[in-house]
């Protein structure tokens, strides 16, 4: 594109230089418009110099005044001393006169009165060197005339009359009287002669100020009329001007609103780019996440059927050992030992049991309020017992640390098992910490644990450390990094199920070379009722009873409603029931066990599984405590699944399968014995 240039003038002085396309008109000044601009930057220079010059005279004026005010105070002062002085005079001849000590008060006051107002005085003329010099020499007569009154005020104070009078009339001729008038006299006729040189000072600098306004309204007056004649100019110059402004102006908001289009379209696909990449990411985490999620709740619903099975299984198996080991002769050496072996395998099985139940969230917990630093406390001596001697076990628990809402067996299980695998990433040797404290948590702060109040127990070792591989199967079934036979898998998937089922998550953080800390995210419990003074203790793995042969019930037992689904499982609980002694009655489903309740009056316990086609145990208990409240209840269970899952089983006694039948002793005893619940509250549960 081609530039054409035009050059205009006009009567302003001024010659504009057009630039045709985006460029803007260029302004070259001719020596008529450097005139203008010269005289300018002169009369606001000068004007400049006026105002500073009305500024110093205007503050000396100012300053003027205020030395007038001053010499205007020191007179004043002179004269209230005085006026004080006299007072004081006149009341100390009344108290003289009268003996009245009111009088005496008077004068004592007025007195003092004078010495303060000379001391304001010292104050007022600090500055003036000869009167400095009177009003020392005042305070001196002040001091002196003060102990001649003093005399006579004494005098008078201790009512001696005559004495006082001749005192008095002596001090009326003293010569300090004199000197006192004459010192009060010169100091102001000192301020007086300064007081009218101020006067002059004060009128040279209003003259002075007067003149320099009158000077400086002519030079506004002359700028007014040549910012008339600029304006003027400046007017027709931009008249001449204005057409080829307004195209340059025009040619440049094409160019800005072009260049501003461009911009916010880039801005927008950068933002839409940023998005598009945040989104993925955050698609392929939870991908992942939902992958490990689907994967665990699969191994969980495995695991948890097949815990089903295996507790009714060892129902049977358990269930008749202990009935024969408890109908052995003394002498049967060999049947016994075989007997123990099978226990000991059976035992075995219920713990793995147990485990996978942990693991797949089916157990049934029996939370309650717990203080979890006084668990970890209580087992500071089995830690260290499980341990060896070359771990150092460490717990810095927090004063106020919650209670928390748990299992106290699931915690303490799951606390030994995070010591166990710190101790092997240790190799045995190392510092194990345990740390107990108080957190708040966001919504969605620590993957599914609630908002609100959780304690966090953070176990910390300083063994080998994880790599992030690891880190992702870390809570996979069967899943470990320990050599053949020095572990199952189980545990942190244990950990897991047990955490989660408690509405709690959990973290681990972990380096190779740093150790690591897993940390239990459990839910802030209700205020304990009564402080653990014990540790729990791993239970025993218990036993359920399978039949031998059905043993006849004494006449008159006591008789018992048994409620299961599975017929084996059913018949080793009568056998085991008729064992203790009691007459067992057994139907397979709640409807059946409503309906012997509904004909009979005499049972007064029942024994029920938690899990049955049709009613579950838990909506079966309902039932019978609205329609038989004086019916005792007993659980049953080996794979609580969804009945268990919102604490219909809290406060009520529990067996888990396999039990023994010393257990079930105790838990029918237990029963039979608890004082029945009133009315109301069988309605309300």
């Amino acid at each position: 594109m081609g530039l054409a240039k035009t050059e205009r003038g006009d009567r302003t002085g001024f010659t504009d230089v057009v630039i045709d396309g985006r460029g803007s008109p260029r302004r070259w000044l001719t020596p008529a418009s450097v005139a203008v601009l010269v005289g300018a930057a002169v009369a606001a220079s000068l004007v400049i110099l006026l105002i500073i010059q009305v500024g110093r005279s205007n503050n000396a004026r100012d300053q003027a005044l205020e030395m007038e005010r001053h010499s205007y105070d020191v007179m004043l002062v002179t004269r209230s001393v005085d006026s004080a002085m006299a007072r004081a005079e006149a009341a100390l001849g009344r108290f003289a006169t009268s003996a009245d000590r009111g009088m005496g008060t008077s004068y004592y006051n007025d007195w003092l009165d004078a010495g303060t107002q000379i001391g304001q005085l010292e104050t007022l003329v600090g500055r003036d060197p000869e009167e400095v010099a009177l009003v020392r020499q005042l305070r001196t007569l002040y001091t002196a005339r003060g102990t001649e009154l003093g005399l006579t005020a004494t005098r008078a104070y201790y009512r001696q009359g005559w004495p006082a009078l001749l005192l008095f009339n002596n001090a009326g001729h003293s010569k300090l009287i004199a000197q006192i008038d004459r010192t009060l006299t010169a100091i102001s006729d000192h301020e007086r002669a300064v007081l009218a040189a101020r006067f002059d000072a004060s009128d040279a600098a209003s003259n002075l100020s007067n003149q320099l306004v009158m000077w400086l309204s002519v030079v506004g007056i002359a700028l007014i009329a040549g910012a008339g004649v600029l304006a003027w100019a400046t007017w027709s110059a931009i008249r001449t001007q204005r057409q080829a402004s307004e195209d340059a102006e025009a040619a440049d908001d094409r160019a800005t609103w072009l260049e501003h289009a461009v911009s916010e379209r880039t801005r927008a696909l950068s933002e839409s780019r940023d998005r598009l990449r945040q989104e993925m990411s955050e698609r392929v985490a939870a991908e992942a996440q939902l992958r490990q999620m689907q994967k665990m709740e699969a191994v969980g619903q495995l695991t948890g059927g097949i815990a089903h099975d295996f507790n009714n299984m060892l129902a049977v198996v358990v269930g008749g050992l202990d009935l024969a080991r408890r109908r052995l002769a003394a002498d049967a050496g060999d049947v016994a030992r075989h007997l123990d072996n099978a226990m000991d395998g059976a035992n075995r099985a219920a713990a793995l049991t147990r485990r996978l139940l942990g693991f797949a969230r089916a157990e049934p917990l029996l939370p309650e309020a717990l203080d979890a630093g006084a668990l970890i406390r209580a087992m500071s001596e089995l830690l260290e017992r499980t341990l060896g001697e070359r771990i150092v076990v460490e717990t810095r628990i927090a004063a106020d640390a919650w209670p928390v809402w748990v299992d106290p067996l699931q915690l303490e299980n799951a606390l030994l098992n995070l010591a166990v695998n710190a101790r092997d990433a240790m190799d045995g040797a190392g510092t194990l910490t345990i740390a107990v404290d108080n957190v708040v948590l966001a919504p969605g702060e620590i993957g599914e644990a609630a908002a609100g109040d959780h304690v966090r127990i953070a176990v910390t070792d300083t063994g080998c450390g994880m790599t992030a591989k690891v880190q992702e199967r870390v809570f996979e079934p069967f899943f470990t990094t320990k050599p053949v036979g020095k572990g199952t898998g189980l545990g942190l998937s244990q950990i897991f199920g047990f955490v989660r089922q408690s509405e709690g998550d959990v973290v681990i953080r972990s380096a190779p070379g740093e150790g690591t800390t897993v940390s239990l995210y459990l839910p802030r419990g209700k205020a304990l009722t009564i402080a653990a003074a014990e540790p729990v203790m791993p239970a025993q793995a218990p036993t359920l009873l399978i039949p031998v042969r059905h043993r006849a019930a004494p006449a008159g037992a006591e008789p018992v409603l048994i409620v299961e689904d599975d017929p084996r499982v059913r018949i080793a609980t009568g056998d085991a029931i008729a064992e203790l002694g009691y007459a067992p009655i057994t139907c397979a489903n709640g409807a059946e066990a409503l309906a012997l309740l509904d004909s009979r009056t005499d049972i007064r316990l029942m024994i029920s599984d938690v899990v049955m086609p049709g009613m579950t145990g838990p909506e079966l208990c309902a039932t019978v405590r609205q329609r038989h409240p004086h019916v005792g209840i007993v659980f049953v269970t080996g794979y609580a699944g969804e009945a268990g899952d919102g604490g219909e089983l809290e406060g009520e006694t529990v067996l888990r399968k396999p039990f023994t039948v010393m257990a079930l002793e105790r838990a029918v005893t237990g029963a039979l014995s608890a004082p029945l619940p009133s009315p109301g509250v069988a309605a309300a549960r």
